[in-house]
């Protein structure tokens, strides 16, 4: 739930509403915890009925909760809080809503049209990197090609001051990853309804000719009414841009959870099949709750999205159908060939498992991958060497008992011979 600071993102002067502002960054951005926070109140207040005040950056230094640094980058972001507020015509800014490496986001109020919004900024040390410029405003133009109900809607992107902004729906809610944080699992139900209407949210992208390429939990959001929406065309880039593809060849984009074999080897073509498995992913770990692969690094992850097999889902979670295994594993192919070939087509087996039918989209393109493999020569399952050696003495002891059996039987005929001589 967004949190309304009110006059605390504008001024310094009053210490209670900066300290308050202070404290929720630190916690946000993780630089403390909460128990360390309200250790530092309590102290605060004890010093003050001592006639002792001490400020709260003072109190998170002092106590080593948090370094110089850390509170000198936090005291820089509310000034650029109290700077949007000032400088973004026509907006009035009411609270900070949350901040990444690369934007902080702010609620504020649209006045012209008495409504409330979400504003993107620019961090004002990356408003003299031409790049990170050019990337925000991209950002800004690709989002407002969409117009879905399952996307974040855009409304504006521009420049005020020096101060980059992107207005956008403002969406009251949560996101997919708060709820997976706190270790839920959702029901086969529930993550088909709402993978189902990303699939839709997404399907609309590709058909303006634009691939997401970092559908993850974090991006997508759930509004109070159910409602999913899909958020943050930061990675977003259109399947015919191949000047961007190959500026960007070799190189890894994407979350390492989530990433799609084919982005983490940098290829050239990235088309909507990357986010075909990113959405598979997704919804691996809304069923199971825990990610499709884990390691200590993001490399190692990435490395076993290359290499390592898929653990069925319903091997994890025994309530899972079949069928909805089918599906993740059909999404979450490694050679994008053998995945759906669209989420039109995604959408037919969705729509067949929460029915209660089989995926014949996902069985097809089994029977076809099989198929290939035929036409091409190779067996569809060859036996491993251990097998093989097993076969070998099997028939070498099947050999020798016939050879025994054989020497049996000429040994009776001939003590047959002799006793019917005699």
């Amino acid at each position: 739930m967004p949190h309304h600071y009110g006059r605390s993102v504008l001024s310094k002067g009053d210490t209670t509403n900066y300290d308050t502002l202070l404290g929720r960054m630190a916690v946000e951005q993780q630089f403390v915890t909460e128990d360390e926070l309200a250790h530092c109140r309590r102290e605060m207040i004890r010093l003050q009925k001592a006639n002792e005040p001490v400020s709260l950056e003072q109190m998170l230094v002092n106590n080593r909760f948090a370094t110089p640094s850390q509170i000198r980058r936090l005291r820089a972001q509310i000034r650029e809080s109290k700077e949007a507020a000032n400088q973004i015509p026509g907006y009035k800014v009411l609270g900070k809503l949350g901040s990444g490496a690369m934007a902080v986001v702010y609620k504020a109020k649209q006045l012209s049209l008495d409504r409330t919004v979400a504003i993107k900024v620019l961090p004002k040390r990356f408003t003299e990197r031409p790049d990170y410029v050019r990337r925000f405003f991209k950002e800004g133009r690709i989002a407002a090609k969409l117009n879905h109900n399952n996307i974040v809607q855009a409304i504006d992107v521009g420049e005020a001051g020096g101060l980059y902004y992107f207005v956008m729906e403002y969406v009251e809610g949560k996101t997919l990853y708060d709820d997976l944080s706190r270790g839920k699992i959702f029901s086969e139900s529930e993550a088909l309804d709402i993978v189902i209407q990303l699939a839709n949210a997404l399907a609309h992208a590709h058909a303006q000719g634009l691939v997401h390429r970092d559908v993850k939990p974090k991006n997508i959001m759930i509004n109070k009414e159910g409602v999913v929406k899909l958020a943050d065309m930061g990675l977003a880039r259109e399947a015919s841009d191949m000047a961007a593809a190959k500026h960007e060849e070799g190189k890894a984009f994407g979350t390492p959870y989530y990433i799609a074999p084919e982005q983490i080897r940098g290829e050239l073509e990235i088309d909507g099949r990357a986010d075909i498995y990113a959405l598979g992913a997704t919804l691996f770990h809304m069923v199971t709750g825990r990610v499709p692969f884990e390691a200590s690094t993001p490399a190692e992850v990435m490395k076993k999205h290359l290499r390592e097999p898929l653990t069925p889902p319903d091997h994890i979670n025994t309530a899972l159908s079949a069928g909805i295994s089918e599906v993740i594993e059909t999404m979450m192919a490694k050679d994008k060939k053998d995945r759906y070939s669209s989420m039109e087509e995604l959408l037919d087996d969705l729509q067949a498992v929460r029915e209660g039918r089989s995926p014949l989209q996902a069985r097809r393109r089994f029977n076809l991958e099989a198929l290939g493999q035929l036409e091409e020569g190779t067996p569809v399952e060859t036996a491993s060497a251990e097998d093989r050696v097993y076969a070998e003495e099997t028939i070498t002891r099947y050999r020798v008992g016939l050879v025994l059996l054989g020497a049996l039987v000429v040994v009776l005929v001939l003590v047959i011979i002799y006793m019917a001589q005699q």
